[in-house]
């Protein structure tokens, strides 16, 4: 038994150091050290729940609200995004300046950098920094983790074209411990799947805030030269991992 453990403590109580034979006596301190086990036996045994280990929903991202708390704002489309970057930061920039001749351009960097203190200094105190919202990201099952009965998920970016630029969501504080929960008859077919050879694509939808200092990131894509990259950074509180269309279980 650990030492200093509630256990411990209860078995080393002045009642059994006077080595009472009474039954009384002795019944009493072993219901006191079993009440003090009991409250210890969740942490001991199954540890504190992460919040990255989630049932994995066979619910379209399409209908992805309705596992959501009410109010979070949902920025899984463009128009979605359109609105929300229109709240916060009003306009789009004028990409086309900020660029200039491209990265070369001795003033590229400095455009970029007044850009988004400029942005940031205007964001200031609106209401839209403190709102709940959620995205989604790519995510891929891999082997089968034998102590949780649950899949590890890998994550992918995933880019949305609108016409403020590309938007690609960043996050912060993700649980670092990522796995999908299958039901039983889930899991049965998807390791089915597995051993052919099949990948197995889900929806990993975070939700969270955004973070104030560096809410919202302006940049250029490595992709495509002159091309806008918006990136809102979110501390994630919440992951909701959704079976893709792709590999229906039912």
């Amino acid at each position: 038994m650990k030492q200093g453990s509630p256990c411990a403590e209860a078995l080393k109580s002045d009642w059994l150091k006077h080595r009472s034979t009474d039954p009384a006596t002795i019944s009493l301190v072993i219901c006191a050290a079993a009440l003090a086990c009991l409250f210890t036996i969740p942490t001991a045994l199954f540890g504190e729940e992460s919040p990255g280990i989630k049932p994995l929903l066979a619910v379209h991202l399409s209908e992805v609200r309705k596992q959501l708390s009410p109010g979070t704002r949902v920025l899984i489309d463009a128009a979605s995004i359109e609105q929300f970057l229109r709240d916060i930061d009003g306009a789009p920039p004028d990409w086309a300046m900020v660029y200039g001749h491209g990265h070369h351009d001795p003033g590229h960097d400095e455009r970029l950098f007044t850009l988004n203190r400029e942005r940031d200094a205007k964001r200031e105190g609106k209401e839209a920094l403190h709102w709940r919202i959620a995205f989604v990201w790519s995510g891929e099952l891999s082997r089968i983790d034998p102590e949780s009965g649950g899949f590890p998920v890998v994550l992918g970016p995933r880019f949305t074209s609108t016409s403020w630029g590309q938007v690609r969501f960043k996050y912060d504080d993700l649980p670092g411990n990522l796995i999908a929960l299958p039901s039983p008859p889930q899991r049965e077919i998807l390791l089915q799947r597995m051993s052919q050879g099949q990948s197995i694509e889900i929806d990993v939808v975070m939700v969270g805030t955004l973070i104030p200092e560096e809410s919202i990131l302006y940049d250029f894509s490595h992709d495509q030269e002159g091309l806008g990259l918006i990136m809102p950074v979110v501390r994630v509180q919440e992951v909701v991992y959704l079976l893709s269309p792709a590999h229906p279980t039912r």
